[in-house]
């Protein structure tokens, strides 16, 4: 919703010239200084044609720009204002510098609602001729997380397969874990079925491809299903956050998510 935006917002004020005065880059694909020092620069520096007021330039993604690069986009900001404004699209504004910050207007986008996001994939859906069950479009509402362009992105991949798409692809597609096994995997290690849950962990990660951080973002999502006090929500979420740093960090995600496990079970068993 933030691109579109900003490409409505483009063409609206460009008009005929709209090809001319704008240009978008996606700051995933290059991140360092040299796109800012080429691209970018070369663009802001040229005046705009025709009757605009000045040229717009679109950087998605501009959190995934590094630190050296971000500077030189602020130089590059104050030195051609006059010709050339940006947009900068970041899911994580914080990992924009605050010399950016300062200098731009921020505007905030809240998530799209599911049932807007559900008519828009059921219309697709039927332009082309896919057949989507609504177990499907559950699934991809729940993987997606209020974002068009992932769940248009995971409908794609889905109808790949040339089946109707029910929830067991869209999960098979994605890599992902359904959240009725991510449940039962928790409950096993609430209940102190230890075994159960480190089978459960290994199918999912070796039998089915999900990958560690995947199942520990799910993880995060499904605990409160749990029956826990506070405190023990409090307890296993900082187990969760830590857990998350150190695969970041480089350490076995099936070792890490083990440990996880027991600790829930280790936790559920102090309280009795």
């Amino acid at each position: 919703s933030k691109t579109t935006a900003a490409m409505a917002m483009a063409k609206d004020l460009f008009g005929d010239t709209f090809e001319r005065n704008f240009m978008e880059l996606n700051a995933s694909d290059e991140r360092g200084i040299d796109v800012v020092r080429n691209q970018i620069k070369n663009f802001a520096r040229t005046m705009p044609s025709g009757d605009a007021p000045f040229k717009l330039l679109v950087l998605d993604e501009a959190d995934h720009l590094t630190s050296d690069a971000q500077h030189a986009l602020r130089r590059t900001m104050e030195s051609y204002a006059q010709s050339c404004r940006m947009v900068l699209i970041c899911n994580y504004s914080s990992r924009i510098i605050p010399p950016i910050q300062s200098r731009c207007a921020i505007f905030r986008f809240s998530r799209l609602e599911e049932d807007g996001i559900s008519k828009r994939l059921t219309y697709i859906a039927k332009k082309e001729n896919v057949t989507l069950d609504s177990s499907g479009v559950d699934a991809i509402l729940y993987l997606t997380e209020g974002d068009m362009r992932a769940a248009i992105n995971l409908l794609q991949a889905a109808s790949s397969t040339g089946e109707t798409i029910t929830d067991k692809i869209v999960y098979a597609i994605s890599g992902s874990a359904s959240p009725e096994t991510i449940k039962t995997m928790l409950s096993d290690a609430r209940e102190q079925r230890h075994l159960e849950s480190l089978q459960s962990l290994r199918k999912l990660i070796y039998n089915e491809g999900v990958s560690p951080v995947d199942l520990v973002r799910q993880i995060h999502k499904e605990i409160q299903t749990l029956d826990l006090s506070h405190s023990q929500q409090m307890s296993v979420l900082e187990q969760i956050a830590e857990v998350e740093f150190r695969i970041g960090e480089g350490a076995n995600g099936e070792i890490q998510l083990a440990e996880l496990l027991a600790r829930i079970g280790i936790g559920s068993d102090a309280s009795e």
